[in-house]
């Protein structure tokens, strides 16, 4: 019966997923049990003929490399005597932060280090394995040419060091995964190509950005996997490439239409970033991996890059603004459905922030591995949505995966009240979830329904940020009818590898339940 049920979660994941993916993943596996058989193995230096670019002030990383002191998503790694490109104490994700050499554009980050950093990277290539996945490569790509560009460096060891790597990139480009993977391929290939005057670089990378961008940015500007901080990545590299076209003119055509692209960005993160200049942590999202809403802002107004707000729509985020606060929530369906790894089972979720200070939070992540408390976070009851019997609207799994999953089947809005029901817990239980957001002067409301023939048992949930004291909690909030609730402590996860305390509000309701808070 167990392994029914896997196969039958695993039928309701890959039916999502595109021909193309499928046809990649077979394809690539298959290429790399024959390589292993026949011995193959890639050159780790390409002779290459780089042409000096030029590239205005971009960004700085807060990520740090000093001294033999590796510190990025809150952990500090010495590596003593000698770095371990490789080391996999931390997970895959520290590892590949540590091989996108995002430290080399740290305030703090000197040129002998990065470039003594870049040398022994180079030395060990052909030990290295995740560094040499395409992902860590495109990253890895793209700043160490911005790295090389600012500070003047024409070295030959590095230069085809970085070219065979470019190599690798394009035989392996990850259209297994599509989505923001794809993406980031795109826009390294871009740098690459201008960098090395390689023809064949730019024609793929151009192929990418026009086909990838049209499907991947949403009609209110959205990126369509709906995660905050994924958007304020995708947006930041498309100002990079934007910022290289515009200061090594080789297609005006393509300068045009990123720009376009990403005045539509600009537009949706403004609308959805607080007045204190931070973002909801909807889906996965978390602080200090992208650069903030203001450092873009501010980047984009250097490239003359103008904001084109459209009202929130297809990304299902909506916005209520009512002087003393500030609401976003989420009555969208899971997006994008054929790359859905970074979708939580939050539904109805929403964020609040009174006097420009976060107030109701979502819970955010502090782990990308494959373990419970990723399971945890990404969970319905981790959100300040309603869950039925303590199980999850949509049926998430492994680190990455979402099989059957919530679809919003109605949505009712104007300009102070949005309503909308979801279908999470039909297949299961014969439910429906409505959940109605009114936007008041002086409170927030929410109306909960749970549709059924039958009785069960839902439970309304409210995460308050680790600042808000149970007196706060006690004066904001009233339900009705009456009833008491349980209040107690969860892990609020601002930043990766870290956690806060905090309190949660649980309400046990049957059909109704009318949630006030006061403002």
């Amino acid at each position: 019966m167990v392994r029914i049920a896997a196969l039958i979660r695993l039928y309701h994941t890959v039916k999502f997923l595109r021909f193309k993916q499928i046809y990649y993943r077979l394809f690539y596996r298959l290429r790399s049990r024959w390589r292993r058989v026949t011995g193959f193995s890639y050159p780790f230096t390409v002779t290459s003929d780089v042409t000096p670019i030029t590239l205005a002030p971009s960004i700085q990383s807060v990520a740090l490399f000093q001294n033999r002191r590796a510190d990025f998503l809150n952990i500090v790694h010495d590596f003593g005597n000698g770095i371990d490109w490789n080391i996999a104490t931390y997970g895959k994700l520290w590892t590949y932060n540590l091989t996108y050499f995002d430290y080399l554009h740290h305030g703090d980050a000197s040129k002998e280090e990065g470039m003594a950093l870049i040398y022994d990277f180079v030395k060990q290539m052909p030990l290295l394995k995740d560094a040499l996945e395409p992902f860590p490569i495109a990253l890895r790509g793209i700043n160490w040419i911005k790295f090389l560009t600012y500070h003047h460096i024409d070295d030959r060891a590095i230069n085809d060091a970085l070219y065979a790597q470019y190599h690798i990139l394009m035989d392996n480009l990850e259209y297994h995964l599509l989505g923001n993977h794809l993406l980031e391929n795109g826009f390294s290939l871009l740098f690459g190509g201008i960098y090395f005057q390689d023809a064949a670089l730019r024609q793929k990378a151009s192929e990418i950005l026009y086909a990838e961008l049209d499907e991947q940015i949403l009609d209110d500007g959205a990126h369509f996997e709906l995660s905050p901080m994924y958007h304020q990545i995708m947006l930041f590299r498309l100002l990079e490439c934007i910022n290289l076209l515009q200061h090594n003119p080789v297609d005006a055509s393509l300068q045009k239409f990123l720009e376009t692209k990403a005045s539509l960005m600009l537009g949706w993160l403004r609308h959805m970033t607080f007045q204190d200049g931070t973002i909801p942590l909807f889906n996965d999202s978390t602080n200090n991996i992208a650069p903030s809403s203001r450092e873009l802002f501010d980047y984009a107004e250097r490239l003359n890059v103008h904001v084109n707000s459209r009202p929130l729509h297809e990304s299902g985020y909506r916005k209520f603004s009512k002087g003393r606060y500030e609401c976003i929530v989420d009555v969208g369906s899971i997006g994008a459905r054929y790359i859905a790894g970074h979708a939580h089972a939050d539904t109805f979720g929403f964020e609040l922030h009174v006097n420009n200070r976060p107030f109701i939070v979502d819970t955010g992540i502090s782990t990308y591995e494959a373990n419970a408390q990723r399971m945890t976070e990404r969970a319905t009851v981790a959100h300040n949505t309603v869950s039925i019997n303590n199980e999850s609207q949509s049926e998430l799994w492994g680190a990455f995966r979402v099989a059957e999953r919530a679809e919003i089947i109605s949505l009712r809005e104007d300009a102070d009240t949005v309503t909308a029901t979801h279908n999470g817990y039909e297949k299961r239980y014969g439910v429906l979830h409505q959940r109605e957001f009114i936007g008041g002067d002086k409170q927030l409301t929410l109306i909960d329904t749970i549709v059924s023939d039958k009785e069960y048992h839902a439970v309304a949930r409210v995460h308050f940020h680790p600042d808000i004291t149970d007196e706060e909690i006690a004066q904001s909030l009233r339900f009705e009818p009456a009833c008491e609730y349980t209040v107690r402590e969860y892990r609020y996860a601002p930043e990766f590898n870290l956690h806060v305390k905090a309190k949660v509000v649980e309400v046990l309701f049957t059909q109704k339940l009318k949630t006030v808070i006061a403002i």
